[in-house]
Protein backbone atom coordinates (compact mmCIF):
# COMPACT_ATOMS: atom_id res chain seq x y z
CA UNK A 1 0.00 0.00 0.00
CA UNK A 2 1.44 3.65 -0.63
CA UNK A 3 1.39 6.08 2.10
CA UNK A 4 2.24 9.99 1.58
CA UNK A 5 5.43 11.42 2.48
CA UNK A 6 5.94 14.46 4.66
CA UNK A 7 6.46 16.58 1.86
CA UNK A 8 3.31 15.38 0.22
CA UNK A 9 4.71 12.96 -2.60
CA UNK A 10 3.49 9.37 -2.93
CA UNK A 11 5.97 6.70 -1.20
CA UNK A 12 5.84 2.77 -2.94
CA UNK A 13 5.80 -0.30 -1.04
CA UNK A 14 6.88 -3.51 -3.34
CA UNK A 15 2.81 -3.72 -4.15
CA UNK A 16 2.98 -0.54 -6.22
CA UNK A 17 5.73 0.76 -8.29
CA UNK A 18 3.89 3.23 -10.29
CA UNK A 19 4.19 5.33 -7.27
CA UNK A 20 8.02 5.36 -6.82
CA UNK A 21 7.69 6.49 -11.18
CA UNK A 22 5.31 9.24 -9.66
CA UNK A 23 8.00 10.33 -6.59
CA UNK A 24 10.73 10.47 -9.46
CA UNK A 25 8.45 12.31 -12.22
CA UNK A 26 7.54 14.97 -10.01
CA UNK A 27 11.72 15.67 -9.72
CA UNK A 28 11.57 15.26 -14.00
CA UNK A 29 11.86 18.31 -16.16
CA UNK A 30 8.76 18.70 -17.93
CA UNK A 31 9.16 17.61 -21.64
CA UNK A 32 5.05 18.15 -22.34
CA UNK A 33 5.48 21.22 -24.09
CA UNK A 34 6.82 19.53 -27.36
CA UNK A 35 4.57 19.61 -30.49
CA UNK A 36 2.99 16.72 -31.04
CA UNK A 37 1.99 15.81 -34.98
CA UNK A 38 3.47 18.87 -36.02
CA UNK A 39 1.80 20.87 -33.74
CA UNK A 40 2.59 23.71 -30.96
CA UNK A 41 -0.15 23.83 -27.73
CA UNK A 42 0.95 27.62 -27.35
CA UNK A 43 -2.57 28.82 -25.05
CA UNK A 44 -0.92 28.07 -21.78
CA UNK A 45 -1.82 31.21 -20.32
CA UNK A 46 -5.03 29.57 -18.40
CA UNK A 47 -4.89 25.92 -18.86
CA UNK A 48 -1.54 23.95 -19.16
CA UNK A 49 -1.32 20.50 -20.48
CA UNK A 50 -0.88 17.57 -18.18
CA UNK A 51 2.07 17.49 -16.64
CA UNK A 52 4.08 13.95 -16.68
CA UNK A 53 4.17 14.13 -13.09
CA UNK A 54 0.70 14.96 -12.35
CA UNK A 55 -0.31 12.16 -14.91
CA UNK A 56 1.59 9.60 -13.38
CA UNK A 57 0.34 10.39 -10.18
CA UNK A 58 -3.30 10.65 -11.13
CA UNK A 59 -3.16 7.12 -12.46
CA UNK A 60 -1.51 6.23 -9.09
CA UNK A 61 -3.84 7.65 -6.93
CA UNK A 62 -6.61 6.02 -8.71
CA UNK A 63 -6.33 2.71 -6.90
CA UNK A 64 -5.79 4.26 -3.45
CA UNK A 65 -7.93 7.38 -3.66
CA UNK A 66 -11.39 6.28 -4.28
CA UNK A 67 -12.74 5.72 -0.83
CA UNK A 68 -14.78 8.23 1.30
CA UNK A 69 -11.97 10.03 3.65
CA UNK A 70 -14.66 10.70 6.21
CA UNK A 71 -14.64 6.31 6.69
CA UNK A 72 -12.65 4.86 9.47
CA UNK A 73 -12.31 1.95 7.56
CA UNK A 74 -8.57 1.11 5.94
CA UNK A 75 -9.74 2.01 2.33
CA UNK A 76 -11.21 5.32 4.05
CA UNK A 77 -7.59 5.77 5.88
CA UNK A 78 -5.88 5.61 2.73
CA UNK A 79 -7.98 8.04 0.62
CA UNK A 80 -7.38 10.57 3.96
CA UNK A 81 -3.86 10.07 3.83
CA UNK A 82 -3.53 10.81 0.21
CA UNK A 83 -5.98 14.15 0.69
CA UNK A 84 -4.21 15.61 3.75
CA UNK A 85 -0.90 15.03 1.91
CA UNK A 86 -2.17 16.39 -1.28
CA UNK A 87 -3.43 19.71 0.89
CA UNK A 88 0.45 19.83 3.19
CA UNK A 89 2.46 20.07 -0.29
CA UNK A 90 0.00 22.87 -1.94
CA UNK A 91 0.31 24.42 1.67
CA UNK A 92 4.03 24.94 1.41
CA UNK A 93 4.28 25.92 -2.74
CA UNK A 94 1.89 28.37 -1.58
CA UNK A 95 3.47 29.70 1.72
CA UNK A 96 0.87 28.52 3.59
CA UNK A 97 -0.34 26.43 6.77
CA UNK A 98 -2.08 23.61 5.88
CA UNK A 99 -5.11 24.06 7.79
CA UNK A 100 -5.21 27.28 5.52
CA UNK A 101 -6.14 25.34 1.95
CA UNK A 102 -9.20 23.72 0.95
CA UNK A 103 -10.29 22.50 -1.89
CA UNK A 104 -13.34 23.30 -3.84
CA UNK A 105 -14.67 21.83 -7.52
CA UNK A 106 -13.30 24.73 -9.90
CA UNK A 107 -11.00 28.00 -9.86
CA UNK A 108 -14.60 29.95 -10.43
CA UNK A 109 -16.14 28.45 -7.30
CA UNK A 110 -13.35 29.48 -5.21
CA UNK A 111 -13.41 32.56 -6.28
CA UNK A 112 -17.48 32.78 -5.31
CA UNK A 113 -17.17 31.25 -2.49
CA UNK A 114 -14.44 33.31 -1.35
CA UNK A 115 -16.31 36.63 -2.05
CA UNK A 116 -19.32 35.56 -1.07
CA UNK A 117 -18.04 34.27 2.28
CA UNK A 118 -16.24 37.30 3.00
CA UNK A 119 -19.08 39.62 2.54
CA UNK A 120 -21.51 37.31 4.70
CA UNK A 121 -18.50 37.16 7.44
CA UNK A 122 -18.12 41.03 6.97
CA UNK A 123 -22.05 42.02 6.74
CA UNK A 124 -21.86 44.67 9.95
CA UNK A 125 -18.47 45.85 8.69
CA UNK A 126 -19.70 46.93 5.44
CA UNK A 127 -21.09 46.01 2.31
CA UNK A 128 -19.11 47.14 -0.45
CA UNK A 129 -15.75 45.30 -2.49
CA UNK A 130 -13.14 46.92 -4.03
CA UNK A 131 -11.86 45.49 -7.15
CA UNK A 132 -9.26 46.36 -9.81
CA UNK A 133 -11.06 46.57 -13.38
CA UNK A 134 -8.93 43.36 -15.00
CA UNK A 135 -10.07 41.51 -12.71
CA UNK A 136 -11.12 37.62 -13.53
CA UNK A 137 -14.84 37.46 -14.73
CA UNK A 138 -15.67 34.94 -11.64
CA UNK A 139 -14.39 37.75 -9.41
CA UNK A 140 -16.27 40.77 -11.11
CA UNK A 141 -19.59 38.49 -11.66
CA UNK A 142 -19.55 37.55 -7.65
CA UNK A 143 -19.12 41.34 -6.40
CA UNK A 144 -21.38 41.97 -8.36
CA UNK A 145 -23.76 39.44 -7.04
CA UNK A 146 -22.83 39.95 -3.22
CA UNK A 147 -22.21 43.21 -2.53
CA UNK A 148 -24.60 46.31 -2.57
CA UNK A 149 -21.76 48.73 -4.05
CA UNK A 150 -18.67 47.60 -6.36
CA UNK A 151 -15.48 49.97 -6.88
CA UNK A 152 -14.16 49.26 -9.94
CA UNK A 153 -10.53 50.87 -9.97
CA UNK A 154 -9.31 51.70 -13.20
CA UNK A 155 -5.74 50.83 -14.57
CA UNK A 156 -2.68 52.38 -16.56
CA UNK A 157 -2.11 50.99 -20.52
CA UNK A 158 -0.11 47.88 -19.20
CA UNK A 159 -3.01 46.53 -17.04
CA UNK A 160 -1.95 47.55 -13.73
CA UNK A 161 -4.24 49.30 -10.99
CA UNK A 162 -3.61 52.70 -10.19
CA UNK A 163 -2.54 52.14 -6.96
CA UNK A 164 -3.34 55.52 -4.95
CA UNK A 165 -7.15 55.15 -6.58
CA UNK A 166 -7.08 51.37 -5.02
CA UNK A 167 -5.55 52.27 -1.57
CA UNK A 168 -8.24 54.93 -1.27
CA UNK A 169 -10.97 53.18 -2.04
CA UNK A 170 -10.16 50.43 0.29
CA UNK A 171 -9.79 52.93 3.39
CA UNK A 172 -13.19 54.08 2.12
CA UNK A 173 -15.86 53.47 4.92
CA UNK A 174 -18.42 50.48 4.97
CA UNK A 175 -15.55 48.51 2.63
CA UNK A 176 -16.22 44.25 3.30
CA UNK A 177 -13.46 43.14 0.61
CA UNK A 178 -10.56 44.11 -1.72
CA UNK A 179 -9.50 42.21 -4.73
CA UNK A 180 -6.49 41.63 -6.75
CA UNK A 181 -5.05 39.37 -8.84
CA UNK A 182 -1.67 38.81 -8.36
CA UNK A 183 -1.03 39.27 -12.01
CA UNK A 184 -3.12 39.46 -15.22
CA UNK A 185 -3.92 36.30 -16.95
CA UNK A 186 -4.19 37.84 -20.26
CA UNK A 187 -1.49 40.01 -20.93
CA UNK A 188 1.16 38.87 -17.73
CA UNK A 189 0.60 42.03 -16.04
CA UNK A 190 1.89 41.94 -12.46
CA UNK A 191 -0.03 43.72 -10.05
CA UNK A 192 1.46 45.93 -6.75
CA UNK A 193 0.48 43.24 -4.56
CA UNK A 194 2.14 44.30 -1.55
CA UNK A 195 1.56 47.98 -1.49
CA UNK A 196 -1.98 47.05 -1.58
CA UNK A 197 -1.87 44.28 1.26
CA UNK A 198 -0.21 46.60 3.37
CA UNK A 199 -3.01 48.89 2.93
CA UNK A 200 -5.66 46.55 2.93
CA UNK A 201 -4.24 45.63 6.34
CA UNK A 202 -3.92 49.03 8.07
CA UNK A 203 -8.01 49.86 7.07
CA UNK A 204 -8.64 46.29 8.35
CA UNK A 205 -9.60 45.01 4.97
CA UNK A 206 -9.22 41.57 4.12
CA UNK A 207 -7.47 41.39 0.33
CA UNK A 208 -8.72 38.69 -1.68
CA UNK A 209 -5.89 37.63 -4.06
CA UNK A 210 -6.62 35.50 -7.00
CA UNK A 211 -3.28 34.00 -8.33
CA UNK A 212 -4.69 31.64 -10.72
CA UNK A 213 -2.64 33.18 -13.41
CA UNK A 214 1.05 33.15 -11.12
CA UNK A 215 0.71 30.05 -9.47
CA UNK A 216 3.14 27.46 -10.70
CA UNK A 217 5.00 30.09 -13.40
CA UNK A 218 5.58 32.95 -11.26
CA UNK A 219 6.86 33.36 -7.16
CA UNK A 220 4.00 32.76 -5.27
CA UNK A 221 2.49 36.10 -3.70
CA UNK A 222 3.23 36.83 0.24
CA UNK A 223 1.19 39.00 1.41
CA UNK A 224 -3.17 37.92 1.04
CA UNK A 225 -5.62 37.30 3.58
CA UNK A 226 -7.60 34.98 0.89
CA UNK A 227 -5.94 33.45 -2.00
CA UNK A 228 -7.37 31.41 -5.27
CA UNK A 229 -5.05 29.49 -7.35
CA UNK A 230 -6.21 27.15 -10.30
CA UNK A 231 -4.25 23.67 -10.58
CA UNK A 232 -4.81 23.41 -14.42
CA UNK A 233 -2.67 26.88 -15.04
CA UNK A 234 0.47 24.39 -13.77
CA UNK A 235 -0.56 21.32 -15.64
CA UNK A 236 -3.14 19.36 -12.78
CA UNK A 237 -6.14 18.03 -14.53
CA UNK A 238 -9.37 19.99 -13.92
CA UNK A 239 -12.28 19.48 -11.38
CA UNK A 240 -10.50 21.59 -8.91
CA UNK A 241 -9.46 24.74 -7.19
CA UNK A 242 -7.48 25.68 -4.59
CA UNK A 243 -8.70 27.92 -1.56
CA UNK A 244 -6.91 29.18 1.09
CA UNK A 245 -7.76 31.30 3.85
CA UNK A 246 -5.41 32.78 6.97
CA UNK A 247 -6.73 32.04 9.99
CA UNK A 248 -6.99 35.28 10.86
CA UNK A 249 -9.71 36.15 8.36
CA UNK A 250 -13.46 36.26 8.43
CA UNK A 251 -15.23 34.25 6.70
CA UNK A 252 -18.67 32.10 6.53
CA UNK A 253 -19.54 29.65 4.31
CA UNK A 254 -22.30 31.58 1.74
CA UNK A 255 -24.81 28.37 1.31
CA UNK A 256 -25.84 25.96 3.35
CA UNK A 257 -23.54 24.32 6.26
CA UNK A 258 -22.23 20.64 5.42
CA UNK A 259 -19.94 18.10 6.77
CA UNK A 260 -17.67 17.47 4.21
CA UNK A 261 -13.68 18.23 4.70
CA UNK A 262 -14.02 21.46 2.45
CA UNK A 263 -15.14 24.41 3.45
CA UNK A 264 -17.39 24.38 0.20
CA UNK A 265 -19.77 21.44 0.16
CA UNK A 266 -19.20 18.82 -2.60
CA UNK A 267 -16.97 16.40 -2.73
CA UNK A 268 -12.84 16.20 -3.92
CA UNK A 269 -11.95 13.94 -6.68
CA UNK A 270 -8.58 12.62 -4.54
CA UNK A 271 -6.44 11.44 -7.76
CA UNK A 272 -6.86 15.02 -8.58
CA UNK A 273 -5.94 16.45 -5.94
CA UNK A 274 -2.86 14.80 -5.54
CA UNK A 275 -2.31 15.36 -9.00
CA UNK A 276 -1.78 18.98 -8.71
CA UNK A 277 0.36 18.68 -5.43
CA UNK A 278 3.08 16.51 -7.36
CA UNK A 279 3.11 18.72 -10.78
CA UNK A 280 3.08 21.96 -8.62
CA UNK A 281 5.91 20.82 -6.46
CA UNK A 282 7.22 20.16 -9.96
CA UNK A 283 6.50 22.74 -11.85
CA UNK A 284 8.27 24.76 -8.75
CA UNK A 285 11.02 22.89 -8.76
CA UNK A 286 11.45 23.75 -12.50
CA UNK A 287 10.91 27.01 -11.81
CA UNK A 288 14.73 28.27 -11.36
CA UNK A 289 15.51 27.43 -14.77
CA UNK A 290 12.38 27.79 -16.89
CA UNK A 291 10.78 30.83 -15.90
CA UNK A 292 13.93 33.21 -17.32
CA UNK A 293 13.99 30.72 -20.30
CA UNK A 294 10.85 31.08 -21.06
CA UNK A 295 10.80 34.75 -20.49
CA UNK A 296 13.53 35.03 -22.89
CA UNK A 297 11.06 33.14 -25.60
CA UNK A 298 8.41 35.84 -24.83
CA UNK A 299 10.67 38.53 -25.52
CA UNK A 300 11.17 36.61 -29.03
CA UNK A 301 7.47 36.70 -28.99
CA UNK A 302 6.71 40.51 -28.26
CA UNK A 303 9.43 41.52 -30.84
CA UNK A 304 8.07 39.34 -33.64
CA UNK A 305 5.02 40.37 -33.24
CA UNK A 306 6.09 44.10 -33.17
CA UNK A 307 7.72 43.92 -36.44
CA UNK A 308 4.41 42.93 -37.76
CA UNK A 309 2.68 46.46 -39.55
CA UNK A 310 0.30 47.62 -37.22
CA UNK A 311 0.30 45.23 -34.53
CA UNK A 312 -0.13 46.63 -30.75
CA UNK A 313 2.32 44.34 -28.08
CA UNK A 314 0.44 44.87 -25.17
CA UNK A 315 1.01 44.49 -21.41
CA UNK A 316 4.20 45.91 -18.83
CA UNK A 317 7.16 44.94 -21.06
CA UNK A 318 9.55 44.12 -18.11
CA UNK A 319 7.18 43.52 -15.02
CA UNK A 320 5.08 40.78 -16.24
CA UNK A 321 4.70 37.07 -16.02
CA UNK A 322 7.52 34.95 -17.59
CA UNK A 323 4.88 33.01 -20.03
CA UNK A 324 2.55 35.28 -21.52
CA UNK A 325 2.60 37.46 -24.80
CA UNK A 326 -0.56 39.37 -25.87
CA UNK A 327 -0.79 41.80 -28.79
CA UNK A 328 -3.41 43.12 -30.97
CA UNK A 329 -3.97 43.75 -34.73
CA UNK A 330 -5.58 46.32 -36.49
CA UNK A 331 -7.89 45.16 -39.39
CA UNK A 332 -7.81 41.53 -37.99
CA UNK A 333 -10.79 40.01 -36.75
CA UNK A 334 -9.37 37.71 -33.65
CA UNK A 335 -10.95 34.33 -34.21
CA UNK A 336 -10.51 33.89 -37.69
CA UNK A 337 -6.83 34.91 -36.75
CA UNK A 338 -6.84 32.37 -33.89
CA UNK A 339 -8.30 29.80 -36.92
CA UNK A 340 -5.43 30.67 -39.41
CA UNK A 341 -3.09 29.90 -36.99
CA UNK A 342 -4.55 26.75 -35.94
CA UNK A 343 -4.23 25.84 -39.57
CA UNK A 344 -0.84 26.39 -39.21
CA UNK A 345 -0.03 24.37 -35.99
CA UNK A 346 -0.50 26.67 -33.63
CA UNK A 347 -2.78 26.55 -30.78
CA UNK A 348 -3.01 30.17 -29.28
CA UNK A 349 -5.95 32.15 -27.56
CA UNK A 350 -7.82 35.40 -27.94
CA UNK A 351 -7.92 37.36 -25.01
CA UNK A 352 -10.35 39.75 -26.97
CA UNK A 353 -12.53 39.83 -29.56
CA UNK A 354 -16.52 39.38 -29.49
CA UNK A 355 -17.01 35.83 -29.29
CA UNK A 356 -19.73 33.74 -29.84
CA UNK A 357 -21.03 33.60 -26.49
CA UNK A 358 -20.80 37.14 -25.16
CA UNK A 359 -20.30 39.00 -28.58
CA UNK A 360 -18.26 41.66 -26.22
CA UNK A 361 -14.41 42.66 -26.69
CA UNK A 362 -12.13 41.82 -23.87
CA UNK A 363 -13.30 43.68 -20.63
CA UNK A 364 -9.30 43.94 -19.63
CA UNK A 365 -8.25 45.42 -23.02
CA UNK A 366 -11.31 47.86 -22.67
CA UNK A 367 -10.07 48.86 -19.19
CA UNK A 368 -6.45 49.27 -20.86
CA UNK A 369 -7.45 51.62 -23.67
CA UNK A 370 -5.58 49.17 -25.74
CA UNK A 371 -7.02 47.47 -29.36
CA UNK A 372 -9.82 45.42 -28.08
CA UNK A 373 -9.84 42.89 -31.48
CA UNK A 374 -7.61 41.02 -33.62
CA UNK A 375 -6.27 40.03 -30.15
CA UNK A 376 -3.90 36.64 -29.50
CA UNK A 377 -2.68 35.83 -26.80
CA UNK A 378 0.16 33.19 -26.34
CA UNK A 379 1.05 31.54 -22.96
CA UNK A 380 4.17 29.21 -23.08
CA UNK A 381 3.47 25.91 -20.75
CA UNK A 382 6.33 24.81 -19.11
CA UNK A 383 8.89 22.68 -21.15
CA UNK A 384 7.81 24.31 -25.08
CA UNK A 385 10.59 23.99 -26.92
CA UNK A 386 12.54 26.93 -28.74
CA UNK A 387 11.36 25.37 -32.31
CA UNK A 388 7.96 25.75 -31.85
CA UNK A 389 8.59 29.44 -30.65
CA UNK A 390 10.44 30.10 -33.74
CA UNK A 391 8.10 28.52 -36.06
CA UNK A 392 5.14 30.53 -34.42
CA UNK A 393 7.38 33.43 -35.08
CA UNK A 394 7.83 32.89 -39.42
CA UNK A 395 3.94 31.96 -39.26
CA UNK A 396 2.64 34.90 -37.62
CA UNK A 397 3.58 37.36 -40.47
CA UNK A 398 1.79 35.80 -43.15
CA UNK A 399 -1.03 34.04 -40.71
CA UNK A 400 -1.73 38.01 -40.38
CA UNK A 401 -1.30 39.25 -44.15
CA UNK A 402 -3.88 36.52 -45.29
CA UNK A 403 -6.70 37.32 -42.57
CA UNK A 404 -6.06 40.93 -43.86
CA UNK A 405 -6.58 39.62 -47.43
CA UNK A 406 -9.50 37.66 -46.78
CA UNK A 407 -11.31 41.05 -44.98
CA UNK A 408 -10.56 43.37 -47.87
CA UNK A 409 -8.06 45.06 -45.31
CA UNK A 410 -4.50 44.74 -47.23
CA UNK A 411 -4.51 48.12 -48.76
CA UNK A 412 -5.64 49.73 -45.60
Amino acid sequence: MNHVMSDGLVNDTPSNGAAAETRSAARRPAEHGRARSGRAYLDAASVAPLHPAAREALLAALDDGWADPRRLHREGSQARLLLDGAREAIAAALGARTPEVGFTGSHVLAVHSAVLGTLRARRRAGTTAVTSAVEHSAVLNATAYGATDVTQVPVDTAGRVDLDAFVAAVQSYGTAIACLQSANGEVGTRQPIEAAAEAAAAAGVPLLVDAAASIGHDTPPAAWDLLIADPRAWGAPSGLGVFAIRERTRWLAAGPEHDGLERVAGEVFIPAALAAAVSLQAVTAEREVEAPRRRRLVERLRAAAAAVPDVEVVGDAEDRLPHVATFSCLFVDGEVLVGELDRAGYAVGSGSACTAASLRPSHVLAAMGVLTHGNVRVGLPVGVSEEAVRGFCAALPGAVARVRAMLGASDL
